[in-house]
């Protein structure tokens, strides 16, 4: 038996390098892909684990990138089973003082890309009669996003997203699942520039092993969502569709506020 082929983006750390764990340790032949040269340590790392995988370095925020990738992706000659598409960044801080570029960036990368990607792969899954999209997505993504206000937007992008094209293929055989992680225990908080905020405090984090576990088995069984890793986080994604937006986003910013990590 062919084993079956799952792409993971933004798979060299964190939440991607665990999702990317979990499909090689149930058979899939992997392709992982980032934006940097750490992509190729995760390959390293993979591989010793007796995975059959390979990596791409290319940049997800631009739109040669996404071609690159689709074309590395049709390379294979095999239809793509499944795809985590987990890439993204975070800036944090004030609205009026973030930097314009670091936003481009971002909805470049958490959005833009995403619709291109699965703009070009969807089709073929269609086509197929199946196939799996995860989307990683963000707890963020249902409630207003002070000082992360553009990544929260990008998430709520995402969701929304993710929940149209899934009635789409109700029909047809294809899945679309989102992952909703709370804060969780990667470089996140470090590239988004959070480190002095309550979200970055390790108590109040998830475990991205955790995470990606459960967001795979969520994908594996067709699930529509599932809000990830801890009880907490489970919690709070229940409690948060009876909140008026007004304490959502008061909610929000305890745990983005710069210096609320000294609160």
């Amino acid at each position: 038996m062919e084993q079956p082929f799952a792409v993971i983006t933004g798979a060299s750390s964190g939440i991607g390098l665990e999702l990317a764990k979990q499909f090689g340790e149930n058979d899939f032949e992997l392709l992982i892909v980032s934006g940097s040269d750490e992509i190729f340590d995760a390959q390293i790392e993979l591989e010793k684990m007796g995975f059959t995988v390979e990596a791409m370095k290319t940049n997800l925020a631009t739109y040669a990138g996404v071609e690159n990738l689709c074309q590395r992706i049709e390379s294979f000659g095999k239809p793509l089973d499944a795809i985590a598409i987990n890439a993204g960044v975070g800036v944090g801080g004030e609205f009026t003082e973030t930097d314009l570029k670091d936003e481009i960036n971002l909805i470049n990368l958490n959005v833009v890309s995403a619709v291109h990607l699965v703009k070009r792969i969807l089709p073929e899954m269609k086509n197929q009669g199946k196939g799996k999209i995860l989307f990683t997505s963000s707890i963020a993504s249902v409630m207003p996003s002070p000082f992360e206000a553009v990544y929260g937007a990008s998430k709520a992008f995402l969701t929304s997203f993710a929940e149209s094209i899934r009635n789409e293929m109700k029909d047809y055989g294809v899945t679309i699942t989102i992952l909703m992680p709370g804060p969780t225990n990667t470089k996140f908080f470090q590239r988004a520039g959070m480190e002095d905020t309550k979200a970055s405090e390790k108590k109040e984090q998830n475990d991205p092993a955790e995470v990606a576990r459960q967001g795979f088995e969520a994908l594996m069984a067709g699930k529509e969502k599932v809000f990830s890793e801890s009880l907490l986080t489970k919690l709070q994604g229940v409690a948060l569709k009876f909140l008026p937006e007004k304490a959502k986003a008061e909610f929000h910013r305890k745990m983005s506020e710069p210096g609320s990590a000294h609160h």
